[in-house]
């Protein structure tokens, strides 16, 4: 008998319907903030250095279109070459539960399998891009619920792999898929087993974080492909005794579908809107903005820094010691808060080494104070609040201290929808302007502000938009 967990991702897939307004609205908004993030990348050579075709010269006439640069390559390397860039400056949006994630990874590989699927004939619509992300970030999201791989030490981009492969199965086939062949992609993800969450953690925190993602959405599409050539599925991938997935990897601990799979994920995605910092850090760095006329005059007087955190943050992002990399401190809540006292602000370039540099942030690190206050840890977990707080709090030698500022939902939370997208759309301009022509920017703004011009526009012709042929 076929593991439920298989049956109940492919029936979504092959049967499923998308009938929320909402969720489709915010499938434009993830697609144009992630295309934004893709294109700002570009402006880091770490990341420039990655792309293009694995061989030099290898590109294809009928090949996927790698947005803000001419490469034009098979689907499962553009996949990694747009999931890379999209993931590279940890700009892009989030999912928090029991795993946390990414969502907007799957899109390197749903949007480059779209896009060599529709020059190769297919007719496919920006409409079918929407119904492909809404679907993955359902897969990743409501599988993040409740199975917290991070605790086996296994990192999220696992549940990238799954969903891209499930996803982008319509796009590839030129026929209605059924179900066997999505249980075919989907159990060899799960086969494929988990990346060790290491290049995330301290002493070895690295790059790798940054196209890990572009990794995963691309094996997804490659597995896909190979269902669609034939290959056989796995039934009991995830519960066969001793060396399926749940026994050989998670101690026997079954994996659970936290909800019936519909679009509440992408309904209720977290975006990054004003600071490139892990997600769990959002608001301490708003809170440090905040804090920053009080300090910015009496840095050498500060005696203490209180930061009061959630449970989750502790584990990922409170280290102490050396920094050794841009990725090593964007994930240390210390270094993004140091940052926000001292500059008034953070951006990625403040991760790079000109201001890592700066003896100060050195020395307010070790005078920081990082607890967990049980509240946080509860309402983060809340279903009905899903909260990301922290409160950051400065004290003088003098004795005085400044307010406590406390967040509890980042700009980009849905409970700050409202007050979010404007600056969402601000972001998303910005990032463009970083590499394509004005021109350009001015033709893909006006596709987004029309979202029935979007919805209909033929995959090619929305990628073509981003062709940059400069920058091969």
């Amino acid at each position: 008998m076929t593991d439920r967990v298989l049956t109940d991702v492919a029936k979504y897939v092959t049967k499923g319907r998308i009938q929320s307004a909402e969720a489709f609205d915010m499938a434009r908004l993830c697609l144009m903030d992630s295309l934004g993030c893709a294109i700002l990348a570009l402006r880091f050579d770490q990341c420039t250095k990655l792309l293009g075709p694995i061989v030099p010269g290898a590109q294809m006439e009928s090949g996927a279109r790698v947005p803000g640069t001419g490469f034009q390559l098979d689907p499962v390397q553009a996949a990694f070459n747009l999931g890379a860039m999209i993931r590279w400056l940890d700009f892009n949006d989030t999912w928090l539960a029991a795993e946390w994630g990414h969502p907007s990874d799957n899109l390197g590989g749903i949007l480059m399998a779209a896009d060599h699927a529709s020059r190769a004939g297919a007719s496919l619509t920006m409409r079918d891009v929407q119904i492909a992300m809404i679907r993955a970030y359902e897969i990743q999201g409501v599988l993040a619920l409740e199975n917290a791989f991070n605790r086996q030490g296994l990192d999220h981009v696992l549940l990238v792999r799954i969903a891209t492969a499930a996803a982008v199965l319509p796009l590839l086939s030129r026929t209605s898929p059924v179900q066997e062949l999505v249980i075919s992609a989907l159990s060899n993800a799960w086969i494929d087993g988990g990346a060790l969450r290491t290049y995330r953690q301290a002493p070895n925190t690295g790059s790798r974080k940054s196209w890990a993602a572009g990794d995963a959405t691309s094996r997804g599409v490659w597995l896909a492909l190979m269902a669609l050539r034939g290959e056989m599925g796995y039934q009991t991938a995830l519960s066969a005794k001793t060396w399926g997935f749940e026994d050989a990897l998670l101690g026997a601990e079954r994996i659970k579908l936290g909800r019936t799979l519909g679009s509440y994920v992408i309904e209720n995605i977290l975006f990054k809107i004003s600071y490139p910092a892990e997600f769990h850090a959002q608001t301490a760095v708003e809170a440090a903005v905040k804090l920053h006329p009080q300090v910015r005059n009496r840095l050498d007087r500060i005696q203490r820094i209180r930061i009061d955190t959630q449970e989750s943050a502790i584990r990922i992002i409170d280290k102490t010691g050396p920094l050794h990399n841009p990725a090593d401190r964007d994930h240390c809540i210390q270094y993004m808060v140091a940052v926000s006292l001292v500059y008034g602000a953070l951006s990625a370039e403040h991760y790079e080494d000109a201001t890592a540099q700066d003896p100060r942030l050195d020395a307010l690190r070790q005078k920081m104070q990082v607890a967990e206050e049980l509240r946080y840890s509860r309402d983060y977990l809340d279903p009905n609040k899903r909260s990301i707080t922290n409160a950051v709090q400065v004290f003088f030698t003098d004795g005085s201290a400044t307010d406590r500022i406390e967040i509890e939902y980042p700009l980009g939370h849905k409970r700050r929808r409202a007050e979010s997208v404007p600056f969402l759309k601000q972001k998303f301009a910005s990032n463009l302007s970083a590499r394509l022509s004005k021109d350009q920017c001015q033709k893909v703004l006006s596709v987004f502000k029309n979202p029935a011009r979007l919805d209909a526009m033929v995959v090619r012709d929305f990628v073509d938009l981003f062709v940059n042929t400069e920058h091969e």
